[in-house]
């Protein structure tokens, strides 16, 4: 417990920003003002008392405030400092609060106050003499620490607690703060706890500074220990260099000769070499030598100045091309063409005119499975250059195509200049395999990126980020392939030559199948040439009703495993070798034909055997197919008015049902037509398979005939499919596609196809086989379309039909 007693009157010596605690004992220097007056102040009051230690009160001075309590100070010694400076001994007595100033003789400022005296329980509680223990041991741990051995000695002596804990104002480690908090708790106890709490807690953040420096100190070793350990390494190599008798410095150490050494273009020699001294400059440990490394290693393995001659014996390119593959006629035209030019021009000796060279960028555009990624490797062939496949389907990152910038970890150049790379030649063929399939997302649109690549007045100065030199693209043959046209970006598309392969007929696939997908199988299947043998009339069989498509995959698949089932019951026993395989066979080997052609279905069976379903012709990722409409008219009694549209259908093809119903609401009479049940009843069009999207302007034609026939109830012809755009006052417009609409219709067994006048020209583009077995009409009016599809009344009737009577 404490009380307060014995009034004072003493001069005040401040002390700026510093604390002492009863006990202490501190030099004081007189050349300060505030001091000089405070102990000379003291010395007269002495004098005059007759006291033999002059006193003085000490007070902190924070920040121009002085504390509320202060210590009774006695000068103990006047005389001079170690540094010869005039100085007083002051120790120490107790605690005095302050109270009112006061005056006194000297320049001194005098106060009133009251000394605090401490009362301490006699005996100690077993509590207290533990907080006794327990900061004489902390204490002592501390002193240890910083090798005061003989100050442990004073302390463990210290028996009384309120010495003890103001024995805590020597420790360097307190703020200011934390010393007037000690000053002023006048409970001995409570003062001893806070100076426990106070050693705990420095010495716990000592304890986290040594182990941080100690780990500190272990990485420093560490370091030194694998530098050393490297200088040895280098050390011993050098010495086993000269007992092999090579000499130091080899070629492929020395990056620097590499480079000299290497076939580079000037300014790519300039960079390397920069790299080089960056290299030189940089320490063995710093991570910047690794990439520079990596950097020149890529810069030197590219074959900046690897070129391949060119084959210049354009019939010998011509029959390579016709060997490996049937067809394709375009694209082995353009390929002859590009030959012919580049040997005429090297000829006269125009390889290089303004510093690009004469490369060529292709877009094969046509549906899967028609030979666009194999054609690439003939080319490559046919021209005697080297062949690359850059795979882009679902490539999302801009720096897939650019590179990646070498401030990233683990970056890489792109894969133009990997392909290049890889070729081992600046001159490769290289394929942009499913250049339609580029996504874009956060990262950048790699699209864009290939816009400088496949731009030949730009890409002889390509720049990828991470070779950051310019790279000459202008003589590489790139070819790209996409199933589908609109996919591709217009600027991208714009930068290209457009080769489009519209699907193979039926006499192609045969002779495909024939010189290319039946040889190809045998081998994997294990037969022999003459094992197994397989009848012209099977493989047609096999491309016109087992597989219906612009390209050959499923027809290579039926001819697999045809040869898998023939292979199996010879090893059953069940079936002789060689045998000949004939269509007859089909059925019983690889089941029922999947797609019957429709003019061969029972008439009664056929989907045009009733009014209103009409045949169209549509185009599709997998190229051209048969598209059917169906129409019917509601019960007056229970159907609403209006048009309803089904079968997934996008705002064009809904726009044409509307002017297909329009056109025959207005001309219905003209056509004897009984439109009357147009206004009255609820019209419904439908497009199967229901599950597939479809748009386009193209089955104007189709829909505008089906509601006539319902209309008129007469059949439209089996063997009659019709593409066109409709207008309003029943004009036929022209559509695209074409080709490959004929070559679908000629798949599917139609024998007439209508289609508009105006895109009479492109049936040029259909083969000439295609054209004899099909009756084309051109048409410029939908009368026209409906006097050649629909069937005469009298056969409607003989059908069994009622034909409504004309309004």
């Amino acid at each position: 417990m404490a009380s307060t007693s014995t009034p004072l009157t003493l001069p005040v010596l401040p002390l700026d920003d510093e604390v002492v605690l009863p006990g202490m004992v501190v030099p004081l220097d007189l050349n300060d003002n505030d001091v000089r007056a405070a102990v000379e102040a003291a010395q007269a009051a002495a004098r005059s008392d007759g006291d033999s230690k002059p006193k003085v009160l000490l007070v902190p001075r924070i920040d121009g405030t002085y504390a509320n309590t202060g210590v009774l100070g006695t000068v103990e010694q006047v005389g001079r400092l170690a540094d010869g400076d005039p100085g007083a001994l002051i120790r120490g007595r107790g605690r005095v609060r302050i109270g009112a100033g006061t005056t006194g003789p000297g320049a001194a400022l005098w106060v009133e106050g009251l000394t605090v005296e401490e009362e301490v329980p006699e005996p100690l509680p077993g509590a207290v003499t533990e907080l006794v223990k327990e900061y004489k041991a902390l204490a002592t741990n501390w002193l240890k620490k910083r090798g005061a051995w003989q100050v442990v000695d004073r302390v463990q002596q210290i028996d009384d607690v309120s010495v003890l804990a103001d024995n805590s104002g020597y420790s360097p480690f307190l703020t200011t703060d934390q010393k007037i908090q000690l000053l002023e708790t006048a409970d001995p106890v409570a003062r001893l706890k806070l100076a426990t709490e106070q050693l705990r807690e420095h010495l716990a953040e000592q304890d986290v500074a040594e182990s941080i420096a100690k780990d500190v100190q272990e990485g420093v070793d560490k370091q030194q220990r694998e530098f050393l350990l490297r200088r040895q390494l280098d050390a011993v190599r050098k010495e086993l260099r000269e007992l092999n008798g090579e000499k130091e410095g080899e070629e492929s150490d020395d990056y620097r000769a590499r480079v000299e050494a290497a076939d580079l273009p000037e300014k790519v020699r300039e960079a390397a070499l920069k790299e080089v001294e960056k290299l030189e400059r940089a320490s063995d440990q710093s991570p910047e030598g690794s990439w520079i490394r990596t950097w020149l290693d890529t810069v030197l393995e590219l074959p900046w100045n690897e070129r391949t001659e060119d084959a210049y014996d354009i019939k010998g390119a011509q029959e390579v091309l016709d060997a490996e593959h049937a067809g394709l006629q375009d694209v082995k035209e353009r390929i002859t063409e590009y030959l012919a030019v580049r040997k005429r021009r090297s000829d006269r000796g125009l390889g290089v005119v303004g510093g690009r060279r004469g490369g060529a960028v292709l877009a094969l555009v046509g549906p899967p499975g028609v030979g666009k990624t194999s054609l690439g490797e003939s080319v490559a062939h046919a021209m005697g250059r080297k062949f690359v496949r850059v795979a882009l389907g679902g490539v999302r990152d801009e720096a897939e195509i650019r590179g990646h910038r070498r401030t990233y970890v683990g970056a890489l150049p792109g894969r133009i200049v990997r392909a290049i790379k890889e070729a081992g030649s600046m001159n490769p063929v290289v394929l942009l395999d499913e250049i339609d399939k580029v996504g874009s997302d956060f990262r950048g649109d790699p699209a864009a990126a290939l816009l400088e690549v496949l731009d030949p007045a730009q890409n002889h100065t390509f720049r990828d980020h991470y070779l950051e030199v310019e790279l000459d693209l202008s003589d590489v043959v790139f070819l790209a392939t996409a199933n589908v046209l609109e996919a591709i970006p217009e600027a991208l598309l714009d930068r290209m030559e457009l080769v489009r392969l519209d699907g193979y007929t039926e006499d192609e696939k045969v002779v495909i199948a024939r010189d290319h997908l039946l040889p190809r199988q045998l081998e994997r299947a294990g037969l022999a040439k003459d094992e197994v043998t397989i009848d012209e009339s099977a493989l047609r069989k096999l491309a016109g009703e087992y597989t219906r498509e612009a390209g050959v995959r499923n027809l290579e698949r039926a001819v697999s495993r045809l040869l898998r089932k023939v292979a199996a019951q010879h090893e059953l026993g069940e079936r002789d070798l060689p045998f000949t395989v004939t269509d007859a066979d089909l059925r019983d080997l690889i089941g029922r034909p999947h797609h019957v052609p429709e003019s061969a279905q029972d008439p009664a069976e056929r989907r045009t055997a009733v009014p209103g379903v009409a045949t169209g012709l549509a185009v599709t990722g997998a190229g051209g197919d048969v598209l059917f409409v169906e129409a019917s008219l509601a019960d007056p009694e229970t159907g609403a008015a209006g048009l309803t549209l089904t079968g997934q259908l996008g705002d064009v093809m809904k726009e044409s049902a509307q002017i297909a119903l329009s056109f025959l609401r207005s001309h219905g009479a003209e056509l004897e037509l009984p439109v009357g049940d147009l206004k009255d009843r609820g019209v419904h069009i439908h497009f199967p398979a229901g599950a597939v999207p479809k748009d386009g302007p193209s089955a104007g034609v189709t829909m505008t005939t089906a509601l006539a026939s319902l209309l008129s109830g007469r059949l439209v012809r089996t063997d009659v499919a019709m593409t066109g755009e409709v207008s309003l006052t029943g004009r036929v417009l022209p559509i695209g596609g074409v080709k490959q609409k004929l070559l679908a219709a000629h798949r599917a067994g139609i024998t007439t196809v209508i289609i508009p006048k105006r895109n009479e020209a492109d049936l040029d583009d259909v083969p000439a086989e295609v054209l004899e077995k099909l009756d084309v009409h051109p048409v410029t009016d939908v009368r026209q379309v409906l006097e050649l599809a629909l069937a005469p009344a009298s056969a409607s009737a003989d059908a069994g039909l009622e034909v409504p009577v004309a309004a």
